[in-house]
């Protein structure tokens, strides 16, 4: 067995991904990175390599520290890459999550808000998270 592996195979066996057509998927659109560079589906990484990965608007950044062929359950994966992400990239989730840990809820009865309701509303939301940030 060598010591190289497919990097769309790696994201996905260390469940970065959840299927191996994401990872390659990925790395078609050019979201994955290795040491910098865009990364192709079928580029070889091996250990202490250097990963960025752009999902769902977050740069992650991952450095290989061991190569697994087969997909893992998720204590065995996190053993497999260290977590590298900078400190206000973590954070930028928690940013945008303020105030969004509730579901709205009208009163019983009350039906659905009305286009002018909605207006206000939404008024109401941008005033409110602007001046939180």
């Amino acid at each position: 067995m060598s010591e190289k592996l497919r990097i769309d195979k790696w994201l996905w066996s260390v469940r970065i991904y959840k299927s191996r057509t994401l990872a390659t998927e990925a790395c078609k659109e050019g979201k994955v990175k290795l040491n910098g560079l865009i990364a192709k589906p079928a580029q070889v990484v091996q250990e202490n390599d250097q990963i960025g990965v752009r999902k769902n608007g977050f740069d992650l950044q991952f450095q290989v520290l061991k190569l697994i062929h087969t997909r893992v359950g998720a204590p065995i994966a996190q053993t497999c890459y260290a977590d590298i992400t900078p400190e206000e990239e973590r954070n930028k989730y928690n940013v945008w999550y303020i105030g969004k840990s509730g579901v709205e809820r009208r009163d019983k009865g009350a039906g659905r808000p009305t286009k002018k309701d909605r207006r206000v509303i939404d008024e109401f939301k941008t005033d409110y998270y602007d001046d939180v940030e």
